[in-house]
Order: structure tokens, then C-alpha cells, then sequence
């Protein structure tokens, strides 16, 4: 399985481009937020010949959606997400203006993921674990076989995912967390929506709000 990270908007998200065996490809979280950050994704999707099938969201918050339309448009690919977090992709461009930058409406998704799905990609599956907390219907994709977890917003290097903004929930955050994620064995990579990749066993020792 293979997943090359891109960062992205102001923010400096991680969107993730993953594929596996044959051409099939999905891209998590498109965050790129101008044209020259889209042609350095569609670049990277050409010149490896993928074709792609997909735009999966750990969740809508801006930084996360604000290329979803500029995907869906080129490649006529469906977004794929929680339906908890619906609201929050359609009110993306709001909250995208109240942080100094602009976005075109994503169109609304074109099928929905829940706790205990599982994702096709060519001939792998992803796990579907939903965590709230940090956003209302927040996901996580775990490839098993590769032991990967593409997190988004819910776990980072030694942190964890903001709270105080709408929808969010502490306590909710970290039960998940501990119940969901720091249950897998510990050599599964952690690639989040910001920053540098963990592990669940770096995570489980050094990581101050889950001990």
C-alpha cells in the first residue's frame, strides 16, 4: 500500500494520496486551496498513471474539503464521508473566510461511511472506526495489511485533535482514542492531518493526553 503525503493551505494540512496494487487511487482530505497546489496533486496523480475513485474525509472542517470541489470536478469522483459532518462541509467556506482564505463549495457527498464499514481500494479494504470529538463525524481509515492509519484530526504526534471548536468534545476525543486506535498493536503508522507520522506504541508512551 502506498500513501504520499501533500501539505497543503495555509494550514499546512497533510492530504494523502493512496493507492495499492493496480491504478486505483483515492485522495484523503484534499486540502490544496489554490491552483498551483491543484496542479501539484493532479501532477503527482497523472505521473503514476492512477486513476481516481474517490475522495474519502476524515471529516469537513475547511482545511480538510477546500479542494474536494476542484477534484470532483476533474476527475468526476464522489466524496465519501461521515454523514454527521454534512453540515460542517457545506458551512466550510464560511468558516474558511472567518480564517483568511477562500473556497469554493464542495458539492454534497456522494455515499456515506459508519463505524464498522469497510473501504474498497482495488483489492485491499480499509476499516472504518468513527472517533468524535474533534469534529461531530470524524473518521479514521485503517489498512490492516500494511498496518496504516490515515487519522486526520484526532491524533498527532505526541498531541491530540483541538476540541474547542463546534462539535467538539474532550472527554468524547480521548475515550475513542484510547478505545478505538490504542487497542491496535503497536507498530501500526499513525499518519496524521498535520505534522509527522507516529506509531500507536510512540503514541501509547509518550503522548500526555492519553496516559
Amino acid at each position: 500500500m502506498h500513501i504520499e503525503v501533500f501539505t497543503f493551505n495555509p494550514f499546512q494540512e497533510n492530504t494523502y494520496l493512496v493507492w495499492g496494487e493496480g491504478n486505483r487511487c483515492v485522495v484523503v482530505d484534499p486540502g490544496n486551496s489554490t491552483p498551483e497546489e491543484e496542479f501539484v496533486l493532479t501532477e503527482a496523480i497523472q505521473e503514476r498513471g492512477l486513476k481516481p475513485q474517490a475522495i474519502w474525509l476524515t471529516h469537513a472542517h475547511a482545511d480538510h474539503v477546500c479542494g474536494a470541489a476542484a477534484l470532483v470536478r476533474r476527475f468526476h469522483i464522489p466524496i465519501v464521508m461521515h454523514p454527521a459532518d454534512v453540515k460542517l462541509l457545506r458551512d466550510a467556506p464560511f468558516f474558511a473566510g472567518l480564517f483568511g482564505f477562500r473556497m469554493e463549495p464542495a458539492p454534497d457527498p456522494g455515499s456515506f461511511v459508519e463505524e464498522g464499514h469497510f473501504m474498497s481500494l482495488g483489492e485491499s479494504l480499509w476499516e472504518v472506526r468513527h472517533i468524535p470529538g474533534h469534529a461531530p463525524g470524524h473518521v479514521v481509515f485503517i489498512h490492516h495489511e500494511s498496518r496504516q492509519i490515515v487519522a486526520g484530526d484526532v491524533l498527532f504526534r505526541e498531541s491530540i485533535g483541538r476540541t474547542d471548536l463546534p462539535g467538539g468534545n474532550f472527554d468524547l476525543l480521548v475515550a475513542g482514542l484510547k478505545t478505538k486506535l490504542l487497542t491496535l498493536p503497536e507498530d501500526y503508522v499513525v499518519w496524521p492531518g498535520h505534522g509527522p507520522s507516529t506509531t500507536i506504541g510512540h503514541e501509547k508512551r509518550y503522548n500526555p493526553f492519553l496516559q
